[in-house]
This record gives C-alpha cells, sequence and structure tokens, in this order.
C-alpha cells in the first residue's frame, strides 16, 4: 500500500487527481456542499466551547481538491470572530492535488505540509476524512500453529504479486486478546501507520487541545475478516492488479484510532454514524434551507447528495464519525450523548 500508493514518481496519488466522475472515486464533499459546511460549523461550535482562542490551526490531513475546507470556510464566516481566528493549514503530498487545493481555495492563505508533525504548535482542530483508510495495513492469518503474517511477493513463475503465507508471528499486543484463538483460516488487519498518527494526534492534543474529528468507512470494535480492497474508474478492482493505478483502502477499526489517542494522553468519544452526525448537526434543515431558495434542478441536487451522505443502507451507516479532544474537554458537538469513552 505505501508503495502503490505514495512512491514518489509512480504511486497513486502522486500522479493524478484520483476524484470526481472522470476518477476512480467520489468522497462526501464533492457529493455535496452540506457536508463540508457542517463540518465548517462544527468547528466553529467546538472553538467556541475551547473559549474561542485568538488562533487556531484548522488542520485538514488529506485534503482532496480542497473541497471540504472550502465549504467549510464559508459556513466559518457566519459565526463571528471564527474566521478572524483561523490559520489553514493541509497536510497533502500529492502535487496534483496540492494545485487542485489552491484553486479551491484562491482566496485564503493556506500553508502545506508533508505530515501532521510538521504543523507548528498550538491550539488545532484537525479533520481526517477518509485519510486513514489509505494508510498502509498489515495482515494476519490464523494458522493451526497460531497467528502469521501475510505478506505480498513477486511470482516470478506468472510474473505478478501474489499473496503468501509467512512463519512470522504477529508482534506482542498486535492481535486483540478476545480474537487470539479466532477460528483457522480468520485474518485480521493491523495497521501501525494509523496507529502512529493517532498517537500522534493525541500528543497533540493532549499538550495543545482542541479537538479532531476523523470521518471514515470502517467499524467500531476490532474483529476478523478482510477489507483491504481497491477501486478503479468506480468499480471493484483486483487489489495486486496495475499497482500505482487504483485506490487501495482498508476499513478503520476506530476502537483502535481510540486506544492509540487515549494512550497518549487525549479523550475520545465513541463513534457516530455519519447520518446520525449529520442530522444532529441541522444537514436536513440546512438543505431544506438552500433547496427553497434554489432552482428547481439544484434543489433536486441538494436533497439527493443529502440523501446519499445519511442513508441508513449507505454512507450514513457504512462511514462512522469520531472525535478525540483534550483529556478535560467537554463533548463536542454531536456527541453529547454517546455515552461511555470507547473501548476504557
Amino acid at each position: 500500500m505505501a508503495i502503490a500508493l505514495g512512491h514518489p514518481e509512480n504511486g497513486y496519488y502522486r500522479k493524478a487527481d484520483p476524484l470526481g466522475a472522470a476518477g476512480d472515486f467520489i468522497t462526501s464533499p464533492e457529493i455535496s456542499q452540506i457536508f463540508g459546511e457542517i463540518i465548517g460549523l462544527w468547528a466553529a461550535v467546538t472553538w467556541q466551547q475551547a473559549g474561542a482562542p485568538s488562533l487556531v490551526r484548522l488542520v485538514e490531513l488529506g485534503p482532496g481538491r480542497g473541497t471540504l475546507m472550502a465549504d467549510a470556510l464559508r459556513a466559518a464566516n457566519n459565526v463571528p470572530g471564527f474566521a478572524q481566528a483561523l490559520a489553514v493549514h493541509l497536510v497533502e503530498t500529492s502535487p496534483v492535488l496540492r494545485d487542485r487545493q489552491r484553486q479551491a481555495l484562491a482566496k485564503t492563505q493556506v500553508e502545506w505540509h508533508e505530515s501532521l508533525s510538521d504543523i507548528p504548535a498550538g491550539p488545532a482542530i484537525i479533520i481526517a476524512n477518509e485519510f486513514f483508510d489509505a494508510l498502509p495495513t498489515n495482515q494476519y492469518v490464523r494458522t493451526p500453529e497460531g497467528w502469521r503474517e501475510r505478506r505480498i511477493e513477486i511470482d516470478d513463475d506468472a510474473d505478478c504479486l501474489a499473496f503468501i503465507a509467512t512463519d512470522d508471528a504477529p508482534p506482542p499486543g498486535t492481535i486483540p486478546s478476545e480474537l487470539a484463538k479466532a477460528p483457522v483460516g480468520s485474518m485480521f488487519e493491523h495497521s501501525p501507520n494509523r496507529q502512529a498518527e493517532c498517537t500522534e494526534l493525541g500528543h497533540r492534543l493532549a499538550a495543545e487541545g482542541i479537538a479532531a474529528l476523523i470521518i471514515d468507512y470502517g467499524h467500531a470494535l476490532p474483529g476478523i475478516g478482510e477489507t483491504l480492497q481497491a477501486v478503479r474508474r468506480h468499480q471493484p478492482h483486483d487489489v495486486l492488479s496495475n499497482a500505482g493505478e487504483v485506490d487501495l483502502t482498508t476499513h478503520v477499526d476506530f476502537s483502535a484510532v481510540a486506544d492509540a489517542a487515549r494512550g497518549a494522553g487525549a479523550r475520545s468519544w465513541p463513534p457516530l454514524s455519519q447520518g446520525s452526525f449529520l442530522t444532529a448537526l441541522g444537514a436536513e434543515q440546512r438543505t431544506e434551507s438552500l433547496a427553497s431558495a434554489a432552482a428547481p434542478d439544484q434543489a433536486a441536487n441538494l436533497r439527493t447528495g443529502l440523501k446519499r451522505l445519511i442513508a441508513a443502507d449507505g454512507m450514513g451507516t457504512l462511514f462512522k464519525v469520531m472525535a478525540l479532544t483534550g483529556a478535560d474537554a467537554p463533548p463536542p458537538a454531536g456527541f453529547e450523548t454517546t455515552g461511555m469513552i470507547l473501548s476504557e
């Protein structure tokens, strides 16, 4: 995944814009402006809850075309003082997508960075929409002898990539105790890269404040099963074919995200479905407000877009939303009634 997606010359995200109808996939910000606007308002409320500091860094990890940030900033302009307090930072490694972001945010002063660690110190609101799913993931298979790592090699005879089983056991603590004796043939995915990013997030929030919002497809609790998938031109694709030409992702284990952040001193709030989160923050009301003043075709597009984002049989349930905060922070907007902290 690391090579296929991030190789400096041949990596999938380094070469082209993969988004939109002419690309390989579409994300929530591209489906409806409501998505970014709601996140912008969430960020503003979070800033207010933190005492409205005079400077806050609004950071997006993997910002795509810059659509989410543009919509969020437009909504932020409606909250007195918030836009004036913002310093916008984007973590993006793709030169092609950086160019698209410059176009979308032409009227905004933006700083670009290669990694989260490059962001200057200070209170920050960090947004990660479909960022963690693309981080490299390890796979382990349960054999009669125990859990063993699955890897990829070059099959010289067939001149292609192939999965192989190894004799290497996972590092201690990798497999959750409840899965230690899963049936033979079971598969478990673990992403050290994801854990490292979440640990860094946790350290930052614990030391500096304010909050992070993670939106991605995945599961709330650890489980067995393979989720590695490839997409090309909006269709499923063989994960080992056309490396560097297809998108590769795995589902996010939100319990692992929470554990890593909490281990670094932050607080995690149990994940909500995307549909529940957007609905709780007024996405339906905002959509109707815009639709009532729009031309009929625009109004229909607004309502259709929102339905795609919140539908229980689609993105509304598949996608989860998790908040991370400093240890003593109040519940973020939308998370007031979510109960116990995940995995505590």
